[in-house]
């Protein structure tokens, strides 16, 4: 792909990317390998929060550590795809008022189960591009 055939995104087109879209992966790096876990989630003013069980995803990502967060997608009537790289500390909830006010937002999980812990990613830096489909070659 050459350079001319993607734009980034404003900050604000990424947040409406990452607000839009109800699944991303979740990048950590687990017993020193990286790691990537698909997680649905919810934006919440600045930040982007996701609930999880115990496991190897919540040792990751909670307690202050450095993860990244990505969501991409395609507008098939346009051709228009795009991708947004969220990078940032997170942790997790764990102060009851903060936890009843992420309960009151929509955040289910999609996998069955109990998904009692809730981890918010406080993003230093959300990045973006968006580039149009090119037809295969043959």
């Amino acid at each position: 792909m050459d350079i001319a055939d993607h734009s980034q995104m404003s900050s604000s087109a990424c947040w409406a990317r990452l607000r839009e879209s109800p699944v991303g992966r979740l990048a950590v790096v687990v017993d020193g390998l990286p790691e990537i876990f698909p997680v649905n989630h919810v934006v919440d003013h600045g930040s982007i929060l996701f609930r999880t069980t115990d496991g190897s995803k919540l040792r990751a990502s909670a307690g202050g550590r450095h993860v990244a967060y990505e969501v991409d997608g395609q507008d098939l009537a346009t051709g228009e795809a795009w991708s947004v790289v969220a990078k940032g500390m997170a942790h997790e909830v764990k102060d009851i008022t903060r936890v009843l006010e992420a309960l009151s937002l929509p955040i289910q999980p999609w996998q069955s189960g109990s998904k009692p812990h809730i981890v918010r990613i406080d993003p230093d830096e959300v990045t973006g591009r968006s580039f149009v489909i090119s037809q295969p070659s043959r």
